[in-house]
């Protein structure tokens, strides 16, 4: 009886040995083939081509006989057209053609009457290229008789404005991505920036005013830098030096939260239709479409010109994130309206026009020999520059894709054990696959000694 119960332990142990082999050598196979790890999450979208196809033709045809481009729900390029053997030139080219009866000469001719009119705090517009028309919104704020006076100018323009009013207000989303701090409050980076010679912080212009002295949010002892230049109202960013004059290791990488970042190859203009994520330090991550553009918005602070509206929502603390797609930088938070609760509008100040003014160009993972890509990353730390802040949480040198996983340096970094109990990493298969050939030896060992014993203990019966 004891030997048949020694049997089936052997056999069992046996079997569980064999079992394990098999599934890890399933787990080593599929860590291998697989995408490196939480690129399931990685802030993805496929806009960019066919917006770039939309850009192109709007410009080569020309104001008087298009009305602006989106990307559609396939994901395909639609340019808004005035006439038919425009759309003939648009489907030639590969993109969709829709009529409308409106230019884009004349939706900015709407535009400058309303600007030209009396301003109304809580206000805003913008084209709205899928609709043909200037939208205009008022908020909460706004009472019922400049609602009417503007009513009254848009009624003027033509039947092409039209007239909504929204909940919430459109305020400033002062504090924000990974937040500084000042006087004037707090704040978020947004993205870094370089002029050749020192590196900067480029976030929101109603942040703080030039002089703005501003500090790491751990206690506020360690001072970031400051304010050197900006514009606000008018504009909305501003450029914060850094006190050590270098951004630090990583100055490529946004930070989206959770330990993780997207890398950032360059800067583009977005699309309407366009996914586009932004990263804050009060709401993280969020996601959205571009839902106008060249949108102006009367802050109570001021009047804000040629934003880049959106339906990705933020609260305050959000101020001056990056907001991109694709590893593409587009733009910086500027301020909206509503929560990540109930939804809401949210406008950026878009890059391009911010780098041009104050003469400096973004830092990117492409000057290190990057290629494309949209992988999300660990950040690493900053080497005491706000990068850490600014939506820049950072990577290794020589990481290859934009968000692609990388080494991570800083206070982030992973233990040896979490890497290894990460179901997504080899390094559990291998484990398994260990165990299992050291179980089968010990099987086999057992037996063997037991039949040498058994042997042994029938010769010396025989033998005497």
């Amino acid at each position: 009886m004891r030997h048949a119960r020694r049997r089936i332990v052997r056999r069992v142990a046996r079997l569980a040995a064999v079992g394990g082999l098999l599934v890890g050598g399933t787990m080593v196979t599929r860590a291998v083939a697989s995408e490196p790890p939480d690129t399931s999450a990685a802030p993805h979208t496929l806009a960019q081509p066919a917006s770039g196809t939309g850009a192109g033709l709007v410009s080569r045809l020309g104001a008087s006989r298009t009305a602006g481009h989106w990307v559609g729900n396939d994901g395909q390029p639609v340019v808004a057209v005035t006439d038919e053997s425009t759309a003939e030139e648009v489907r030639r080219a590969g993109a969709e053609a829709k009529l409308v009866r409106h230019s884009m000469s004349e939706l900015k001719s709407a535009t400058s009457t309303l600007r030209s009119a009396p301003r109304v705090p809580g206000t805003a517009w913008a084209l709205d290229y899928r609709s043909n028309e200037v939208v205009v919104r008022g908020d909460s704020t706004v009472s019922g008789s400049d609602w009417s006076r503007l009513t009254g100018v848009a009624e003027g323009i033509g039947g092409f404005v039209r007239m909504e009013r929204t909940e919430g207000t459109f305020t400033t989303r002062l504090n924000g991505a990974e937040p500084i701090l000042s006087t004037a409050g707090r704040c978020s980076a947004g993205f870094n920036v370089t002029d050749g010679q020192s590196d900067f912080v480029l976030t929101a212009g109603h942040c703080g005013p030039t002089g703005s002295v501003w500090f790491g949010d751990d206690g506020g002892d360690r001072q970031v830098g400051k304010t050197v230049a900006g514009s606000f109202p008018g504009d909305d960013f501003s450029l914060v030096e850094y006190a050590n004059g270098k951004a630090g290791d990583g100055a490529d990488v946004v930070a989206v939260g959770g330990g993780k970042g997207v890398r950032i190859t360059g800067t583009g203009e977005p699309a309407v239709g366009q996914r586009v994520f932004r990263s804050g330090s009060t709401s993280g991550l969020r996601d959205g479409q571009v839902s106008a553009l060249d949108a102006t918005v009367n802050y109570p602070e001021g009047t804000v010109t040629g934003l880049i509206e959106t339906d990705v929502c933020a609260e305050p603390g959000d101020s001056g994130g990056p907001m991109f797609s694709e590893g593409i930088a587009l733009g910086v938070t500027s301020g909206g309206s509503g929560d990540c609760d109930k939804g809401g509008t949210t406008f950026f100040q878009p890059l391009p026009e911010a780098m041009k003014s104050l003469g400096v160009r973004l830092i990117v993972s492409a000057e290190e020999g990057a290629g494309p890509g949209a992988a999300p990353s660990a950040p690493a730390a900053t080497g005491g520059g706000a990068g850490a802040g600014a939506g820049a949480g950072g990577t290794a040198p020589g990481a290859a894709a934009p968000g692609a996983s990388a080494p991570v340096t800083g206070v982030n970094g992973s233990t040896l054990l979490s890497r290894l109990t990460d179901r997504r990493n080899v390094g559990p298969g291998m484990l398994v696959v260990a165990g299992s050939l050291i179980a089968l030896v010990a099987t086999r060992w057992i037996r063997l000694e037991q039949d040498r014993k058994a042997y042994r203990r029938h010769y010396s019966a025989t033998w005497g």
